[in-house]
Order: C-alpha cells, then structure tokens, then sequence
C-alpha cells in the first residue's frame, strides 16, 4: 500500500516546493519595487560647471521614509534616503527642468517611475535653474543636452549610486526648456537665426523674450546651438509643453529616428500656445514617430509638483505674479492630472523601450 502510493506523494512534495519558489519569487519581486531609493550628490565640483543631481532608483530595504524636495509652497515625495540599490539592470530616465526650475519640480514622475523599476536623474542646468541664473551660464545654452549626458555617463558608470544601467533602454524627459533640452539629443537642430527671425513674427513668446538671456544672439551660439547634439544611446523622449520650438530646423526633426512623446497643455496661453510650440514638433517629426497629446486641464506649470494649499499666496508675497505655477486649467485638480500623464508617460516609454515593469501592484497609485 506504501509503496503504491509513494509516486503521489512524491509529486505531491515536488507541487508543492514549486508552489513554494513561485509564491517566493511573487513576494519578492514585488518586495523589490515597495520602496524608492533617493541619493543626491554633486558632479565635476573642480570644473567651471558642476551640476547638482538627484537620483531616484528602486530598492530592496526598509526602513523611515524621509519627504524629499519639500518646502512651504511645494509637496515632496517620500523615498529611503541613500538605501542600497536593487540588483539586476534597470531602464534609465533622465530628466530636465524649465527655465529657472530645479530638479524637484518633476519629483512626483520621477518617484513613480521609480516604482516601476527605473533609475530616474534629475539636473540642475546652470544658468538656467533656481539657485544659479548666473548671465555667463544661462547664456551656453548649448551645455544643457551635455550636462544630461554626463550624468547618464556617470550613472552608468557608477552602479553603485542608483544599480546597474540597461543602456539598451535610455530616455529623457524635459518640460519647457527641458523640453528643448531632450529633443536636442533625439537630432533637432537648432537654427539661431531662423529663431531671432521667427520671433519678429511672434515677439509675445516666452521663448523670444530669453533670447539675449540664453545668448541665442551672441554671435559664438550659431555655430554652437546647430551642431549635432545626438545621443544613439538615448532610445525615447518625451516633451512636456516645450518652448522655443520654432528655432528647430525642419529637416533635422523629419530625421528623428527615436519615438518622441509630445505633450501639450490644454490651457495653453498666447506666451506658450501650443500651435507654435509642440504643435511645430508634430507637424515636422514624421508621424510614425511620434505621439502627439494636448492634456486636459493642465496649463504650462500642470506638469510641476504638487502645490500645497496657500501657496499662491505666499509665492505672490514673494515673487508677484509667480503665484501662476500654482494655477491649473478646467475642473481637474493637479494630483489628476498627474496621473493622466503618469499612465500616458509610462505606457510610451515602456513600449519604447520594450519593458514589462516587474512590480505587482498600481504602479498609477497616488504618492502623496
């Protein structure tokens, strides 16, 4: 009798150690993704351009979750502190802030990316951020793609600080002038003297009144804003209500070869329409590499962080007429809009780069 059913409970031990390794890895690839790492250091301090960074990545430890890059006016996101990095490879995303921006003002993207399993680095473009508008900075505006590619350089080379890079699966991410950031290393071209002509036809541009503050009409930025800025290695980008768009060659953005996401606010205005700047992407980039989407509801500064409640006022108090970041469009608070473009961002991007996130989970699932 024993021995007529010791083939059962062979396979009944062997069914259920299997079960036991597939519940196992479940638990654990979904551990891997339950908390964001965040690590910020500072780059090339010896240089004439050093660059601040913020580093969100995925990780396997625990522990008191600190709220990073919060102030009276704006929400942070909660992320370990200098935990270990996860093992395997990861997908990298680096990101560019707006004109007089910082690397906080996407820190609820790159959080939630984070959960999804990417290596996400932020920089501060000097010159053109919050703490540095210095004049000799801001006006080599041709620096900007570079400061990315240094960080992607030194994150790629340094696994230690946020994992091991995929470099078969790197993109950017800009708003504003980030967004013309990117698009420089997708292979647009930008013409100075197409912009300062252009900008005779439409003056009330925001783009066109940085003109001498970016030296856009210094006579060394002609030979430097046209040369190739093309990264191979960055695979995607993404635009996020760019400006100063019309300077792009149209024949340098018909010969992007990389998908580009291009993103629009709804509730445009006449500084920043969206006819003559994202829509200018879309009517010159071929079709089958792109994606073209006006966000409903959101105004140019929808797609910063989280405003907490007053902040208008007190940044007025300060700053008047800033309080306007704090201003969406439409019925739709800034946290839904958030998500929409969460869901639109990450769909691209990891259709992009042919990536399955491992986490279980609602990766769409609010920070704050």
């Amino acid at each position: 009798m024993c021995d007529q059913n010791r083939p059962v409970l062979i396979n009944l031990v062997l069914n259920m150690s299997r079960l036991f390794v597939l519940f196992l890895t479940v638990m654990l690839s979904s551990a891997a993704w339950s908390e964001t790492a965040f690590r910020q250091l500072r780059m090339d301090e010896e240089s004439s351009r050093p660059l601040e960074v913020a580093l969100w990545y995925p990780t396997l430890q625990h522990g008191a979750l600190q709220t990073i890059g919060d102030n009276i006016a704006f929400s942070g996101t909660r992320a370990l502190r200098d935990a270990e990095p996860t093992s395997g490879e990861h997908p990298l995303l680096l990101i560019s802030h707006g004109y007089g921006g910082n690397w906080r003002n996407l820190n609820w993207l790159a959080q939630r990316m984070a959960l999804q399993g990417y290596i996400v680095a932020a920089v501060d473009h000097p010159g053109t951020t919050t703490r540095n508008q210095h004049p000799q900075d801001a006006q080599q505006l041709w620096l900007r793609p570079q400061d990315l590619l240094h960080v992607m350089n030194k994150v790629i080379a340094t696994p230690a600080l946020a994992g091991r890079v995929d470099s078969r699966r790197i993109a950017a991410i800009g708003h504003s002038l980030g967004g013309w950031t990117v698009l420089e290393l997708a292979g647009a071209r930008f013409d100075a003297q197409r912009f300062i002509t252009d900008c005779q036809q439409h003056p009330i541009l925001s783009g066109c009144k940085l003109t001498a503050k970016l030296g856009i009409d210094q006579p060394l930025a002609a030979s430097k804003l046209v040369a190739d800025a093309r990264e191979s290695r960055i695979k995607a980008v993404v635009s996020l209500d760019l400006g100063l768009a019309r300077g792009f060659r149209p024949d340098s953005l018909r010969q992007i070869t990389v998908p580009v996401l291009i993103m629009a606010a709804q509730a445009d205005s006449d500084a920043l329409p969206a006819s003559l700047e994202s829509g200018y992407l879309a009517t010159y980039i071929p079709a089958d590499r792109q994606r073209y989407r006006r966000v409903e509801g959101a105004t140019h500064f929808s797609f910063m962080q989280m405003c907490k409640p007053g902040a208008a006022a007190l940044i007025e108090q300060e700053a008047p007429g800033e309080g306007i970041v704090c201003e969406d469009g439409g019925t739709l608070s800034r946290n839904a809009i958030h998500l929409h473009l969460l869901k639109e961002i990450s769909s691209f991007l990891n259709q992009a780069l042919d990536y399955q996130p491992p986490r279980a989970g609602n990766p769409l699932a609010s920070s704050h």
